[in-house]
């Protein structure tokens, strides 16, 4: 390859100017690609062991799905796997609040065999992605998004105060590390600039972690266990095929698939001065389907492409794929070595909670600017009001189908998204839309 510039798509530029910009990306997503894999973890009540591998497969499948959207398999100006497009992936909290439920119920396989599914749908979707693009304006995602963060903001609470069955579980001291880590979070968003404001979440847990380990909770027992080389074993978590966490799981996937358009096309239109084309974004949704069922082999969780890194891209306008190609090899040296990972499952849930309070609340907003999008009148706050109203509603309350099939609990109960979701579509379809003034 050519000697480029990073300011150019193809070439290699220097090491000095690359390894310096792929960091920034690294430090930009790391926290929150490990993040959903903690959650899970914990809430499947995985051992050490176990906890830190499903963080070492995230972390080797975010880097793997990256690197397959930059240097994609197929045709050089035909249909090819994966976008030929600057982008960064990594572990998606969209899944979260559904993986969490399924994590309880029936455990990782589960949420592996749904992961499977998923990529399937998002293959088809990809394929047909012209014809059912219309069926998810952004008032459609909008809702689905916002949805989602409103269903993470129990998560974080209830990390800040330790996690339910902490014995310390509501203490001053997690909720004094949580606010500390929120604190710092905060302030670097706002006050800070260039890479230190990117970085916040990560320069957060830093401080609330130093702050536990001066406090005295911070257990490196794990550390100690995990060997300093492995790759990730294919298959250990198992693979389980449940209709509930399947039907759940394989909407999501469709939703991300539409919502990576978005992603896509701002990742074109503010760095390359163009739109993404139709083999663009058909490529980047397969690709991101076939990682996604690969992903699931190897115990790696559902995957979505970051926009905090595509607001690097955008505000840099480095779109040198080797340098987003180095930093998904920063991140794939971090998976492949088990201590790097079991150092990941040291931190504190109330670090943790402080920290991804604020992600939480950055998807719930994002979800509103897409809304926003649309014109503001009866029918469109109807759809969107009615949908979380219903999605929510069910959720906290989900003995209100007690008297219904076990599946439709799973389906509809342990998630507001889907509920969400099918509610935002049907009411999109079926109410009139508002004739303009003339």
């Amino acid at each position: 390859m050519k000697r480029a510039s990073i300011f150019e798509f193809d070439g290699v530029p220097s090491i000095t100017e690359a390894l310096p910009l792929a960091f920034q990306h690294v430090l930009a997503m790391i926290a929150g690609c490990i993040a959903p894999a903690i959650i899970v973890a914990n809430m499947a009540l995985l051992s050490p062991s176990d906890s830190t591998l499903l963080i070492q497969s995230a972390l080797v499948i975010a880097a793997l799905t990256t690197l397959l959207q930059l240097f994609p398999i197929g045709k050089k100006n035909g249909f090819h796997i994966g976008a030929k497009l600057p982008v960064i992936m990594g572990i998606s909290f969209a899944y979260v609040p559904s993986m969490q439920a399924i994590a309880v119920d029936s455990g990782v396989p589960a949420i592996l065999g749904a992961q499977i599914v998923g990529g399937i749908v998002a293959i088809i979707v990809g394929l047909s992605v012209k014809k059912i693009q219309k069926f998810f304006p952004p008032l459609i995602t909008g809702t689905v998004v916002f949805t989602i963060g409103l269903s993470l903001y129990p998560v974080a609470v209830n990390y800040m105060a330790g996690g339910i069955g902490s014995p310390t579980y509501g203490s001053p001291l997690n909720w004094g590390i949580a606010l500390l880590t929120l604190a710092v979070v905060t302030a670097f968003n706002h006050f800070a600039k260039g890479i230190a404001k990117l970085s916040s979440i990560l320069i957060g847990m830093t401080v609330g972690y130093i702050a536990a380990l001066l406090c005295g909770i911070v257990d490196f027992s794990p550390i100690a266990e995990a060997s300093l080389f492995s790759l990730p074993k294919p298959l250990h978590f198992g693979v389980k095929f449940e209709a509930a966490p399947c039907i759940a799981i394989g909407l999501l996937f469709a939703i991300n698939s539409i919502q990576a358009i978005g992603d896509f096309t701002a990742t074109t239109s503010g760095a390359m001065n163009r739109f993404p084309t139709d083999e663009e974004l058909k490529g980047g949704i397969v690709g991101y389907g076939t990682a996604n069922i690969f992903g699931a082999l190897i115990g790696g969780l559902p995957t979505a492409s970051f926009s905090q890194n595509v607001g690097i891209v955008t505000t840099t306008k480095v779109i040198n794929r080797c340098v987003l190609g180095l930093a998904a090899l920063i991140l794939l040296t971090a998976g492949i070595v088990p201590k790097v990972s079991a150092l990941l499952t040291t931190i504190p849930l109330c670090v943790l909670g402080g920290a991804t309070i604020s992600v939480f609340a950055s998807i719930s907003m994002t979800g509103l600017r897409l809304i926003d999008k649309e014109k503001s009148d009866y029918r469109n706050s109807s759809i969107v009001g009615l949908s979380v109203a219903l999605g929510m509603g069910i959720y906290q309350y989900k003995q209100a189908l007690a008297l219904f099939p076990a599946w439709t609990t799973t389906i509809f109960g342990n998630s507001p998204v889907v509920v969400a979701t099918i509610m935002a579509i049907f009411l999109n379809i079926i109410l009139p839309k508002q004739k303009e003034n003339n």
